[in-house]
């Protein structure tokens, strides 16, 4: 009996640890963004990021023999990378040259209520009220931390860039969802990390050559970006969501903005605003709207599955 509650209470270690590991890795992306930015251009970021990712998936490529996609998949596959890896980066990292991380890493958490949209239009999937009202709130929320002068009304450029990533990444997540039934995650991710930094390059040929001449803190914080948020945050995410349910491992990452902020005063020394700690926290709680009802559904769909079996 011990030895069975000693496993158990180890799997809920590790789940906890890779959930952690996801947080601190994601959250943490958004300031080394900022950091990189110092030296180099937005394309050179994102396309630099992920060729030392591409690097080091090509060489677990290469140990594991992972196959080649199927030929029909491969315009599906490309059109995921060109949007979830080159333009959802390159949107990013430009907004960030104007957007502190904390902000950026709030306005790309809405992608939670996006994705929820996008997968009524995409697979039928119902969204109930309490949906529709988070997703009110998101955009609400991003709507208030576009007006950052004061008693000034406006529309920050850099908020629209960023927002702009947001809905390239929700796109993305939800497209891969009839490839991950035929790919692992770790073929389906090194597919499309291969597929951006082809596309990153047309935007930053001579990215390379920067490398001598940008500051050694902007080179380290792309190598950081591009081998800890870029794959082991992955791999991690992918334990979580096989040990446990998905509607429950959704609602952690609405605390990578907080993790964002803290990383981001730590590191940078970025206050935020009071609009942004409100507007923040209004979309705070329009993601945690969108993820309960998410939650709920989940739920309701385990109860008829079921009542069916008991049916059958």
């Amino acid at each position: 009996m011990s030895i069975e509650i000693s496993q158990e209470n180890r799997s809920k270690a590790l789940v906890i640890g890779a959930i952690l590991i996801t947080l601190i890795f994601w959250g943490s992306a958004f300031p080394a963004i900022r950091v990189s930015l110092s030296g180099y251009t937005p394309a050179a970021v994102g396309f630099l990021r992920y060729l030392v990712a591409s690097m080091v998936l090509l060489v677990y490529a290469l140990i594991s023999r992972m196959p080649m996609p199927k030929l029909e998949d491969v315009p599906l596959i490309s059109f995921c990378g060109f949007i979830g890896i080159a333009i959802y980066n390159f949107m990013l990292n430009t907004g960030e040259l104007t957007v502190s991380a904390g902000l950026s890493s709030f306005i790309n958490s809405t992608q939670a209520g996006f994705i929820a949209l996008l997968a009524v239009f995409f697979f039928n999937e119902g969204l109930k009220m309490v949906g529709w009202i988070g997703l009110g709130l998101c955009i609400l929320g991003v709507g208030i931390m576009s007006f950052t002068k004061g008693d000034i009304v406006y529309l920050s450029i850099g908020i629209l860039f960023v927002f702009i990533s947001t809905l390239s990444t929700s796109l993305y997540s939800v497209l891969q969802k009839p490839l991950l039934q035929k790919y692992t995650v770790i073929q389906f991710i090194s597919y499309a990390i291969w597929v951006g930094a082809i596309c990153l390059f047309f935007l930053a040929p001579r990215a390379v050559f920067s490398v001598a001449h940008a500051p050694l803190t902007s080179t380290l914080a792309i190598v950081y970006l591009g081998l800890f948020p870029g794959i082991i945050a992955y791999l991690a995410w992918s334990y979580v969501l096989s040990k446990i349910p998905a509607s429950q491992a959704g609602s952690y990452l609405a605390l990578i903005p907080v993790v964002a902020t803290f990383i981001a005063w730590l590191w940078l020394h970025e206050v935020p605003t009071p609009f942004s700690l409100l507007g923040g926290g209004i979309v705070l709680c329009g993601v945690t709207l969108v993820n309960l009802s998410r939650i709920r559904k989940s739920g309701a769909d385990e109860g008829i599955n079921r009542e069916e079996e008991k049916i059958e």
